[in-house]
């Protein structure tokens, strides 16, 4: 390096901040949180008491505040761009984009109306989501998908990935969870032969 260096941050050459849910579950490589799963440096932040269960199940209002805290401390640390390892967050979306001067993404759920323009218009965008009953309009509005026709499947109703992840178990049968996936994905398609394309709503699903 040549040059004048400047400072007035502790930590340097973290380009994406990413906001953590307080979870103590299992992360395997190939996941947001297991951070060998990216080949650039990132910058995690935990937001105290924000369990899979007050954002999954619950949708709880009063996290925002604790969200855009969080994220305005990434944007203070130096972050170009922040997103979360939550897809539920896109109910928080607008307020968390409009609170700090960086871009936010907080959900796969915004890649929704992306993918459902490059399908035929007779063909729905299938969401693979960790919890089926509590995913609804209001994540789909806040990730600009509401109206987009699409096919909702859960894994919550198999026994191994969705229980492990919103109860919080310490311990993950990496091959069932795997296998349930599977399952998921084709019973999807075959209850609705008409989706053209899926996304995985939870950033936990990349591995299997």
């Amino acid at each position: 390096m040549h040059g004048i260096a400047r400072g007035g941050k502790n930590l340097y050459g973290f380009a994406i901040g990413i906001l953590m849910l307080h979870t103590r579950f299992p992360r395997i490589p190939g996941e947001m949180g297991n951070a060998t799963t990216w080949d650039f440096p990132v910058l995690y932040k935990v937001v105290k008491g924000a369990s899979p269960h007050r954002v999954v199940r619950e949708g709880d209002p009063a996290l925002l505040e604790p969200f855009i805290e969080a994220a305005r401390e990434l944007e203070r640390e130096g972050v170009r761009a922040i997103t979360t390892n939550c897809g539920f967050l896109a109910m928080f979306q607008k307020e968390m984009a409009a609170a700090v001067n960086v871009p936010v993404f907080t959900s796969t759920l915004m890649m929704v109306p992306m993918v459902y323009r490059m399908l035929r218009p007779d063909q729905k965008v299938g969401i693979i989501t960790v919890n089926a009953k509590t995913l609804g309009e209001r994540h789909l509005e806040g990730a600009g998908a509401a109206g987009v026709p699409v096919a909702i499947a859960g894994l919550d109703t198999e026994e191994e990935f969705s229980h492990v992840l919103l109860d919080d178990q310490l311990e993950l049968d990496v091959d069932k969870a795997r296998a349930e996936h599977v399952r998921v994905a084709k019973r999807l398609l075959a209850e609705h032969p008409e989706v053209g394309a899926i996304v995985l709503e939870c950033t936990n699903m990349p591995p299997y």
